[in-house]
């Protein structure tokens, strides 16, 4: 299976339109989540840029370095959630205890979702605070993405 985190925007959107078991709800997720803590990224980097304060600097570049992380984790997830679908896919024929575990393996990958969606959360207040005033609205996208990618985890866990 090609590793969708390396296809395009397009192909990515064209292969997840398909009536196809994946990449679906969960790997889509994934990416969202990837995408507000790529957009925490950005906002970090326009902001230490304009620091006048080394402490301000230590402070944002942690930030970046640290939502960076989880953009990438968020993206490897992206292709770790349509391998665990193809795992309950595959354990359908298989015994219930088979059944069972694909299925605690698939809500892993969510609630690794959720977990990484909130603690990218937790990185904004600082550039809030701190950070490039201009750029406020894309720290608000970028919080709106990961509650989208939590909640849509969330929806994955529960069903």
């Amino acid at each position: 299976m090609k590793k969708y985190k390396n296809f395009t925007i397009k192909e990515y959107l064209d292969v997840l339109s398909k009536k196809e078991p994946v990449p679906g709800g969960g790997s889509a997720a994934a990416l969202t989540g990837a995408l507000g803590a790529g957009l925490i990224t950005m906002v970090a980097n326009y902001s230490k840029a304009k620091s006048s304060s080394k402490v301000i600097e230590k402070k944002i570049q942690k930030i970046i370095l640290e939502s960076e992380r989880m953009k990438n984790r968020l993206l490897e997830l992206v292709d770790l959630d349509a391998r665990a679908y193809i795992g309950i896919v595959e354990a359908k024929k298989g015994s219930s205890k088979e059944k069972n575990a694909a299925v605690r393996n698939a809500k892993k990958v969510s609630k690794e979702v959720c977990t990484l969606s909130y603690k990218a959360i937790q990185l904004t207040p600082f550039l809030v605070e701190k950070g490039n005033k201009y750029l406020i609205s894309d720290i608000e996208v970028a919080i709106e993405m990961l509650f989208a990618a939590f909640n849509s985890s969330l929806a994955l866990i529960k069903s």
